[in-house]
């Protein structure tokens, strides 16, 4: 028997902190449901996310994607002058949820893909200076690192996970309820 999740339509919280339990950032969102990908989550123009040293407003109506035993959220964003990017990969701790709060600890490194399809990978030198700063053990360098390489690879090979076409249907569901 899995979790009891959120009602579509209800409000979520996602609260990132960095290692140690420092504040990084977060937001209120709005549950959309899951798939065999996860859990889906939107993120309405306006949404202020703060908390932390990383506060921002979002542009675009966009959806949030939390993958059960992942080491990763992933946001797809909507083309807009002032959005850089289409695919933004957190890599984190393995998100947790309890009731309408997921939290995640994010690990510095980012996977983040353009409109035109360029990627790159964000932050090493971030993650390099945070594992010494905040300590991370071994294995948690080891599996940021592996969590990324997979997302690497899953962009590359234009894997189901990450494809714009497997946020398209939760976009809908998203100004459904909006609506």
């Amino acid at each position: 028997m899995g979790r009891a999740r959120p009602a579509p339509g209800s409000s979520v919280r996602v609260r990132f902190t960095k290692w140690g339990g420092k504040r990084h950032h977060g937001a209120e969102l709005v549950y959309l449901g899951a798939d065999e990908h996860g859990d889906w989550l939107g993120d309405p123009v306006g949404n202020q996310w703060a908390g932390g040293p990383k506060s921002f407003v979002s542009v675009t109506d966009n959806v949030l994607l939390v993958p059960p035993d992942r080491g990763m959220t992933a946001m797809f964003y909507t083309e807009h002058p002032e959005q850089a990017f289409e695919l933004y990969v957190d890599i984190t701790t393995p998100p947790v949820w309890d009731g309408d709060l997921v939290t995640a600890v994010d690990l510095d490194l980012d996977v983040i893909r353009r409109f035109d399809g360029s990627w790159y990978v964000d932050d090493e030198d971030e993650f390099a200076e945070h594992q010494v700063a905040y300590g991370y053990p071994p294995e948690l360098v080891a599996a940021a690192e592996a969590e990324c390489a997979r997302v690497s690879h899953e962009i590359r090979s234009g894997a189901t996970l990450l494809a714009s076409d497997t946020a398209d249907p939760w976009r809908a569901v998203f100004r459904t309820i909006q609506s």
